[in-house]
């Protein structure tokens, strides 16, 4: 087609074609590779309360919060952010098929989850605490659990640890989820939950007062963004957006909103964490 084409011409017509990729991409990202569609996918809990929670329409907690903090440093704004729930179980499932870009929910840094998946991060680090009702002075920690009733979610290894570690006379009951476990301290059936001090404290800030953190918490889970495995370039990004959520304020004030009432305050060994993982 291009013979008898002087080479100006030639060039001419090149440049037209590329353009004319360039704006088919915009309306069909299989024919001209990977050119993003303009939003961010994000995974997230929808039933943690002060973490990840959906409430009409609408996401909240501390988890929410740290995803649309990088997002924007990425270059996206909260109307480009889709939202996917993302079950403990699915999560690496999730980052493999490409269903999200990155998860953050409550997503513990592990040498097993590494083999599959890579992290960004840790933007907090957590530990494994109790919950008891505001006006019980008497459990001051998990070595006072031996003939109490301790509540956990089905599945999770929170409330094994105690019993192996530190009260083998503790009496077990799990439920299907934190909230069930809540309403069971609420009314008496049981005298304490377990699981990380953050979520915890997502519960107390919605029990109106009525549940308090304990406050000694006694293992570290480094929470992560989960990403595509060997993602490095990505995990570089969101670290530096996380350094700079943790000098500006925003990290600080992130937590406070999301726990207000409850008197938690972050395990300060510990944290703010420094973000250097998957580099």
């Amino acid at each position: 087609m291009m013979r008898g084409l002087t080479v100006a011409m030639r060039r001419s017509w090149k440049k037209i074609l590329a353009g004319l990729c360039a704006f088919a991409c915009v309306f069909s990202l299989a024919a001209c590779g990977d050119l993003e569609d303009g939003k961010i996918r994000i995974g997230i809990k929808f039933d943690q309360p002060g973490l990840g929670f959906k409430k009409n329409g609408t996401y909240v907690g501390f988890d929410v919060d740290v995803a649309k903090y990088i997002a924007k440093k990425l270059g996206y704004s909260e109307d480009q952010i889709v939202w996917k729930e993302a079950p403990s179980k699915q999560r690496e499932t999730m980052l493999q098929n490409g269903d999200v870009d990155m998860i953050l929910a409550t997503y513990s840094i592990t040498d097993a989850r590494k083999k599959v998946v890579s992290f960004a991060g840790p933007y907090f680090v957590a530990g494994q605490d109790l919950l008891v009702r505001k006006d019980d002075t008497s459990i001051t920690g998990p070595t006072d659990l031996d003939g109490k009733r301790l509540c956990s979610v089905t599945g999770s290894t929170s409330a094994t640890v105690i019993k192996q570690k530190y009260a083998n006379e503790v009496q077990l009951m799990e439920q299907p989820g934190y909230a069930e476990c809540a309403t069971a301290l609420f009314s008496g059936i049981v005298d304490a939950v377990t699981t990380d001090d953050i979520i915890l404290a997502g519960l107390a800030a919605a029990s109106r007062g009525r549940l308090r953190v304990v406050g000694k918490p006694f293992t570290q889970e480094y929470y992560g963004v989960g990403i595509k495995k060997g993602d490095t370039k990505l995990a570089a990004q969101i670290n530096n957006a996380i350094a700079e959520m943790i000098q500006d304020g925003s990290w600080k004030r992130a937590i406070d909103d999301n726990t207000k009432g409850t008197g938690y305050t972050p395990n300060a060994e510990y944290n703010p964490p420094t973000p250097t993982e998957g580099e």
